[in-house]
């Protein structure tokens, strides 16, 4: 059964969904981005549906100034508080759990390892964001690691519409350009207060176990894989494009997620 509750955090009331179940072992699901708990296309709320129907009890919450919740919006880098009131609330309100897990995607997932240590008991991290907030130049998004240009333009070479539409100008030849001239150059070494270098420091010093996965088609999970260090972290690939696991790619989430609860 579904429930909604609220719980307090630094005065702001915040929003919270709880699927209920008999097992001991609970998720705590942390939106990424500024989604609301439900995740894009009701994503989150359709695996915790499926954790709860397994079983384990699933918690998700919206953060300060996003969706039902009060406050300010602060960013991810700023939740620390917020997914610690998420844990004593999801504990409150299941207090059978005994053994908590945290799943996050997206910058949910950099937040959850910035902002170590928490009281849990191991982390599932998916596609984890390392793009720095100022990434955008001259009105144009930072451009994305040269393995994701190389298997986009692959890609493209391999359709026939694509090269369609070359013939017929209607490629953007400035954005192509920028795109292609990025696939020589070397990245620069991370400074040390740089995103990529801060998750490296929490991953080496992670005090729980951690599992990372990633869609090897998405450009964020291949900006992870190229700028940060996994260490002794095992990493779950599927290939696919989908950075929120959508559609089929469900199944493979919700299995893998599943296994870490058992």
């Amino acid at each position: 059964m579904r429930h909604q509750l609220s719980f307090a955090c630094n005065g702001a009331l915040l929003a919270a969904s709880l699927d209920e179940a008999p097992g001991t072992t609970g998720l705590l699901i942390v939106s990424g981005g500024n989604e609301i708990r439900s995740g894009a296309h009701c994503g989150m709320a359709g695996l915790a549906q499926r954790i709860a129907a397994a079983g384990y009890p699933a918690f998700r919450f919206d953060r300060r100034g996003i969706g039902d919740s009060e406050g300010d919006n602060a960013g991810f880098e700023s939740s620390c508080d917020d997914i610690s009131a998420a844990i004593g609330a999801f504990r409150d309100a299941a207090p059978h759990v005994t053994r908590m897990i945290a799943f996050g995607n997206c910058d949910a997932a950099s937040a959850l390892l910035l902002h170590q240590p928490l009281t849990l008991d191991a982390l599932i991290l998916a596609n984890p964001w390392t793009y720095e907030s100022d990434a955008e130049e001259a009105g144009e998004p930072a451009l994305p690691p040269s393995s994701a240009i190389r298997a986009r333009y692959w890609s493209r070479l391999k359709d026939p519409k694509s090269l369609l539409r070359l013939l017929k100008g209607e490629i953007d030849f400035r954005r192509l350009a920028r795109g292609l001239s990025a696939l020589g150059q070397s990245a620069p070494p991370a400074a040390p207060d740089s995103l990529p270098a801060r998750l490296d420091a929490a991953m080496a010093a992670l005090s729980c176990p951690a599992t990372i996965l990633l869609a090897t088609g998405d450009r964020t999970a291949l900006a992870f894989a190229e700028n940060c260090e996994l260490g002794s972290i095992p990493v779950e690939r599927l290939a696919s494009p989908s950075h929120s696991f959508a559609g089929d790619d469900a199944d493979w989430l919700a299995a893998k997620i599943l296994t870490a609860l058992q």
